[in-house]
């Protein structure tokens, strides 16, 4: 049993893990949270999460997760919130979760869904999950040969975590085989690599439907559109996503039942039947096709950026949200949404998403915070010694804005990347632009 006040109004000590704009968006929310005590980061190096958290001071990795216990019991850290996906498929949710601390976030196993495609996809076939049709290989001969095979290019997916990135949708059968090489031969994304996924092309629009799950009960939010893809008009290269908006318009009310019942609800079950019980977010991410909407992928946390915009319409307390998602009572919370939509656009490095520039100096941030109803969250930046803000990664900021239409969410989102300045600023024009 816990013996810590999970239920009623007491405060409790926070521990948010990830460095990101989903984190900072995270941040953001349980800063304004009644039951918020003490908020504990564990990237103290992007100027965001340093704002809003203490940094937590010890090691924070798989092999030393003894020092993050250790630190949590001293701390009296009650909920860990787990943002990326790395940590959860490393089963930091089986190592801290203890009597005294609850932890947001699937087990090692159930994380498996988005960390291994090939298993994703055996328990789509149990649950009768439309999906498109796949193959598995771990031999680059074979899958190659598969590729050769095949009347029309196929989508090539690293079965592992590659930050998003894994997924190559070519044009033609050579281009599709020069994929496998890339992904198999010359490893460029890893182990996650070592295995890719070969699957038919879908077409249609994509879109991104996240729930809650407690383990019983299925909370479905607004749903998201992403934009993957570098360049407008979906041109370039797949990135970690380059802006999103909420909600999108593309899907119905009874299309959302649709999806709850034929894909969300099945998989739940699939994993309970293999005895996997899923806690945490269930992102599907969303083909719709002429015959309905397909599964591209699962991910087993929230997304970025759909976070971000999905962080600054809700209403209702995160942290409660959080705390039914982990004691199995979702059934009990009413959770508000604010009418208005909202958009994120991703402003991105140089180089971005093979070789991003670092150590860019940053300029604008705070005249870019013009009205409450705009964000500029970190992503990839951090603060040197004399105060100066600088590019640290890829995707270095996450500008996010509410307005009355999804037209001036847009005007004020971009309103906002315009005064943000740093040499190789790189961003899509066309986010949330719904042709």
């Amino acid at each position: 049993m816990l013996d810590v006040p999970h239920r009623g109004t007491a405060k409790l000590n926070v521990l948010l893990m990830g460095g990101g704009g989903r984190e900072h968006a995270l941040a953001v929310k349980l800063r304004q949270s009644q039951r918020l005590g003490e908020l504990f980061t564990t990237h103290p190096e992007n100027p965001g999460l340093a704002a809003l958290g203490t940094p937590v001071d010890v090691p924070v990795n798989i092999r030393e997760v003894y020092r993050l216990q250790q630190f949590i019991l001293k701390k009296d850290i009650g909920l860990v919130v787990i943002g990326p996906e790395d940590p959860l498929a490393e089963g930091f949710t089986d190592k801290l979760a203890s009597p005294h601390t609850l932890v947001f976030g699937p087990g090692r196993e159930a994380a498996q869904l988005e960390a291994d495609k090939g298993f994703a996809k055996l328990i789509m076939r149990a649950a009768s999950v439309p999906t498109a049709d796949s193959r598995t290989f771990t031999d680059p001969e074979a899958a190659t040969n598969y590729v050769r095979s095949r009347e029309h290019a196929p989508v090539i997916k690293a079965a592992g975590l590659a930050k998003g990135k894994g997924v190559i949708v070519p044009d033609t059968i050579d281009e599709a085989a020069a994929a496998v090489e890339r992904m198999m031969v010359k490893r460029e994304f890893g182990e996650a690599g070592r295995k890719v996924v070969i699957e038919e092309r879908l077409e249609g629009t994509e879109v991104s439907v996240l729930a809650l799950v407690d383990g019983k009960n299925i909370l479905v939010l607004p749903p998201c559109q992403d934009h993957k893809r570098l360049l407008d008009g979906d041109q370039g290269p797949n990135t970690g996503g380059m802006g999103a908006f909420c909600p999108t318009n593309t899907l119905s009310a009874s299309a959302m039942e649709q999806i709850e019942r034929l894909i969300l609800v099945p998989t739940v079950d699939a994993l309970r039947r293999e005895e996997i019980e899923f806690r945490g977010v269930l992102y599907a991410g969303l083909m719709l096709t002429h015959a309905g909407p397909r599964v591209l992928e699962f991910n087993t946390r929230f997304g970025d950026p759909e976070c971000q915009p999905l962080m600054a319409r809700l209403q209702t307390d995160l942290m409660e949200l959080l705390l039914a998602t982990c004691l199995g009572r979702l059934d009990e919370v009413d959770v508000r949404w604010d009418p208005r939509p909202a958009v994120c656009v991703v402003l991105a490095s140089k180089g971005y998403p093979n070789q991003p520039q670092h150590g860019i100096p940053i300029q604008g941030l705070e005249s870019a915070s013009f009205a409450p109803d705009v964000q500029v969250l970190h992503s990839g930046t951090k603060r040197l010694p004399s105060g100066e803000i600088v590019t640290a990664g890829g995707r270095v900021l996450s500008v996010t804005a509410l307005g009355n239409t999804m037209a001036d969410a847009r005007a004020a989102a971009y309103k906002a990347c315009d005064k943000i300045v740093f040499a190789g600023k790189t961003y899509r024009t066309d986010i949330a632009v719904v042709l």
